[in-house]
């Protein structure tokens, strides 16, 4: 073996033991046996090579004998099966609350019983007209705002009631007192007397983006403490979109499931921070989930729970959005009697104004085009509803306005919404 040696210059010897050594670590340490003994019989011949190969080839089984380190999950904490939800839901859980309502409902009876005909005939075996009331009962949830008690739902979930019974995580019930009631943005407010209570931790909605995650928790269908995840779907909903015109509110849409019972629960960020009031507002809405986001949420709450009633600034406009089809069917209507030029221009029509109102006194006319609030240009009624919400009652509110091909600003003071629009 020394002679065949000798016969190679020295640095193809060394090329031959880098090759040996340099096999794949998954072939060395299936072999490492065969291998070992191979260089202990050259070991007499190559004792610098053998070493060399040696100590190389020990280092490269010790990598290959250590377990690859584990992935982990995203979200997920090492040395735990708790990931960023279950996290979420442990630091809020015991701050979200069932609540349970009863109201009394007037029982009219069968409408057939109040049809003049069926009386005529039936008078003697009609029901008595002084029924008494019946009992409503209803279920959902709600979150704690503070260690003292303050709590916030839905106004739908406790509207009726004056007192609701409200049930912790940890099961200890308390009667609650409903605060207050605002149907304008679906907030109410409930007060149990209690201390040393666990309370939610706000977030904000300034940063939040569609894709981002979301988690509902509420007691959907009466299945308390129950956890529903998904994205943020889109921000901004108007109340139009969702359905329900009558409310002043620009909605979250998720896909975490909301159902009934979850109404007045937290939907919260990855972080476990609220981000927005659960709310089930439409039946047909499968797959879609809409909450309250929790700035407006948390401005009625402080009002109710300050004043025990909320005041909502009021034009007494009626509006629709200026799009090329509007001004087509507006200027086809023979009743409205106007003839919009199509510009394309955004803005919002004037299509009504009511009597008495804010609007009216101001000089507003059905056919203004309201181009911009205060210089920031709306371009749908939820822009025109958002901008005068945030305005104080009383204060001027500078409208700027497109009136027979014209440009001109009137000042408008809104006054409190009346009773009978809420």
């Amino acid at each position: 073996m020394n002679s065949l040696l000798k016969q190679f210059p020295p640095q193809v010897a060394w090329v031959a033991a880098a090759l040996v050594v340099g096999g794949s670590a998954g072939w060395a340490s299936h072999h490492y046996v065969s291998q070992a003994g191979l260089l202990s019989a050259e070991a007499e011949t190559a004792p610098e090579v053998v070493a060399e190969a040696s100590s190389v080839l020990k280092a490269s089984l010790s990598q290959a004998a250590e377990p690859p380190l584990q992935a982990l999950v995203p979200g997920q904490i090492e040395g735990s099966n708790q990931n960023f939800i279950a996290l979420a839901v442990e630091r809020v859980g015991p701050a979200v609350v069932r609540i349970d309502a009863e109201r009394s409902v007037p029982d009219l009876g069968p409408d057939a019983f109040n049809n003049p005909f069926f009386r005529r005939f039936f008078e003697e075996e009609m029901p008595p007209s002084n029924l008494p009331d019946r009992l409503e009962q209803g279920t959902g949830s709600g979150f704690i705002l503070t260690a003292s008690g303050q709590i916030l739902t839905n106004a739908h979930v406790v509207e009726g009631a004056k007192t609701v019974q409200v049930t912790l995580r940890d099961g200890r019930k308390f009667e609650g007192e409903v605060v207050g009631v605002d149907s304008v943005t679906d907030v109410a407010v409930v007060k149990i007397e209690a201390d040393d209570l666990p309370a939610v931790q706000i977030g904000s909605t300034q940063n939040l983006a569609p894709g981002q995650w979301a988690i509902a928790i509420g007691n959907p269908l009466g299945l308390d403490n129950t956890v529903t995840a998904g994205i943020i779907s889109a921000l901004g909903r108007s109340s139009n979109q969702v359905g329900i015109p009558d409310k002043r509110v620009q909605f979250i849409q998720t896909d975490a499931a909301i159902n009934p019972g979850n109404s007045g629960g937290p939907l919260l960020n990855d972080r476990g921070e609220v981000i927005g009031m659960n709310t089930a507002i439409r039946a047909n809405a499968q797959g879609l989930g809409f909450a309250i986001p929790i700035e407006t949420a948390k401005r009625i709450a402080d009002e109710l729970f300050t004043n025990g009633v909320v005041q909502h600034p009021f034009l007494g406009i009626q509006m629709v959005e200026l799009s090329a089809e509007m001004v087509d069917r507006i200027n086809q209507d023979q009743q409205l009697n106007l003839q919009i030029e199509d510009d394309d221009e955004p803005g919002v029509l004037i299509v009504g104004i009511m009597p008495n109102s804010p609007a009216q006194a101001a000089g507003l006319q059905v056919g203004d085009v309201v181009r911009a609030i205060e210089g920031v240009p709306v371009d749908s009624p939820p822009d025109v509803q958002a901008r005068v919400e945030t305005t104080a009652i009383g204060n001027t509110l500078n409208l700027e306005i497109h009136r027979d091909g014209r440009d001109q600003t009137v000042a408008v003071k809104p006054a409190a919404m009346p009773t009978d629009l809420r």
